[in-house]
């Protein structure tokens, strides 16, 4: 377990002319209200210190410069360091509410029996030696906590953990950029651009947000309640790299079995999203239908977001503050998910090219925001089917680019993904491209997806001749 030194409570500075942030008050949309029960974003950052700068003296003013510049970067982003609580005179109206005095929980721990090259791996661990890197909410509607974790050989962990209600994967990763840069830079490059805070940009919808913030319990077909997805004990945690080849093969595996089979009109070129989703989700199944006894439903899913700022008409801001997602629900026939090669790639990555299709494409003149109308009664029937494969992150997130002014990460890994079940998506690491998919199951289920992931990319590179890849239609 990691030791606590010491806890803080860290407000955002005052303006540049002194004055203090007066009380305010951010109503949740129906797309914030969406996320109002899920788990909270737990995120570590692994970094890499030199020895010489193992030391108390540098400890503490490395610990100082991260506490001011939080401040600093809380000042843009006030909403939260505010707590998330129901609105004055309603029922199930929610706010972000700060007042004078809030600040976000920042603890300072020491985890010194292991270094980062011990958790900055592909290679599968047990999830129990990186879930005490990040820190729990505190209770009162807080929705971002910090800590800082000194590692042995001068290593460093930095735990994130944020409230989805409160902002999406692009706010967030848009805050943590921000206190890089304040502790980083101070003023030595241009500073992110601040966020847009407001709720004009959302129109209302009172049935979805009704709709949303009511708890609700998943049952399967049989009416049977659907557990979470079981507790850290016994987990292991594993990333699995896409390696550029390895999408570029998975492209033309499926870009060569269409033509094959005469497909016309021939599906439109594979991106390297579609061939992420689609390759994890063909071996998430393949995975789960291998163990004894595993799955007797006809249809696979797999839920995933879009982000819809730009999609809107009119459009969202790109840096605004809260939640502007819409989900995607790819479906297929399990037994064409699963089949082994080309046939189930093919399958997998069309279902889920259709997915982002279906939710991002504007019907009818609706400016894109009807995309929502059906998303309770796609959630139902997913997870009537059994839990699907959720997936959360992105690469357009740049994780790997946070740096605080002692390097790049080693290593970013979404923990809370043992606890929600998803499997996160980041960019790859070392500029050498790729997709990072983290993943965590219990042992056996590890040893099952292993098999499967490797198998799959067998078959990719065995299925693509240097004709296909010369012309089948391939994008970036």
């Amino acid at each position: 377990m990691a030791r606590v030194l010491h806890t803080s409570v860290v407000a955002p500075s005052p303006s540049p002319g002194g004055a203090a942030l007066p009380e305010r008050s951010l109503p949740l949309t129906y797309m914030d209200a969406m996320w109002l029960h899920t788990s909270p974003v737990e995120r570590v950052f692994l970094f890499h210190r030199a020895h010489e700068h193992d030391d108390d003296d540098d400890a503490g003013t490395l610990l100082s410069n991260l506490q001011d510049s939080l401040s600093e970067a809380l000042r843009s982003f006030y909403p939260l360091a505010g707590r998330l609580c129901l609105t004055p005179g309603t029922s199930n109206r929610h706010e972000l509410h700060y007042q004078p005095g809030d600040g976000v929980s920042f603890t300072v721990a020491e985890y010194d029996h292991v270094g980062v090259g011990e958790l900055a791996t592909d290679e599968p661990t047990e999830l129990a030696r990186s879930a005490p890197l990040v820190p729990r909410l505190p209770e009162g509607g807080a929705v971002l906590a910090l800590q800082v974790n000194l590692l042995r050989r001068g290593g460093l962990a930095v735990g994130v953990t944020v409230h989805h209600a409160a902002c999406d994967g692009a706010c967030s990763t848009h805050f943590l950029h921000t206190w890089a840069w304040a502790a980083a830079s101070r003023g030595a490059t241009i500073a992110p651009e601040p966020p847009v805070i407001g709720r004009t940009f959302i129109r209302d919808r009172d049935d979805l947000y009704d709709a949303f913030a009511t708890p609700r319990p998943y049952r399967d077909r049989d009416g049977k309640l659907l557990r979470s997805p079981d507790a850290v004990v016994d987990k292991l945690l594993a990333t699995f790299v896409l390696s550029e080849d390895l999408l570029r093969n998975i492209k033309g595996t499926v870009a060569g079995e269409a033509a094959r089979r005469g497909l016309s009109p021939l599906p439109p070129p594979t991106t390297s999203t579609v061939a992420t989703y689609g390759f994890i989700w063909h071996c998430y199944y393949r995975a789960k239908e291998s163990r004894a006894g595993g799955g007797n439903d006809d249809r696979a899913y797999a839920v995933f977001a879009a982000d819809h700022r730009a999609r809107l008409d009119p459009p969202v801001p790109a840096t605004y503050l809260g939640n502007c997602l819409g989900l995607c629900f790819a479906t297929g026939s399990k037994k064409e998910i699963t089949t082994a090669g080309a046939g189930g790639l093919l399958a997998a990555c069309s279902a889920v090219a259709a997915a982002i299709d279906q939710a991002t494409r504007p019907r009818g003149g609706d400016g894109g925001w009807g995309s929502w109308d059906a998303c309770l009664e796609r959630v139902v029937e997913a997870y009537g089917a059994g839990v699907p494969l959720t997936l959360a992150g992105s690469p357009r997130f740049r994780v790997y680019d946070v740096d605080f002014g002692f390097g790049r990460p080693a290593k970013v890994d979404i923990v809370s993904v043992a606890r929600t079940g998803a499997m996160s998506v980041a960019e790859g690491r070392g500029g050498a491209g790729g997709t990072e998919v983290g993943i965590s199951l219990p042992p056996d289920g590890m040893r099952r997806f292993r098999r499967c992931f490797a198998d799959a990319a067998v078959a990719c590179l065995s299925s693509t001749s240097p004709v296909e890849l010369a012309g089948a239609a391939i994008v970036k």
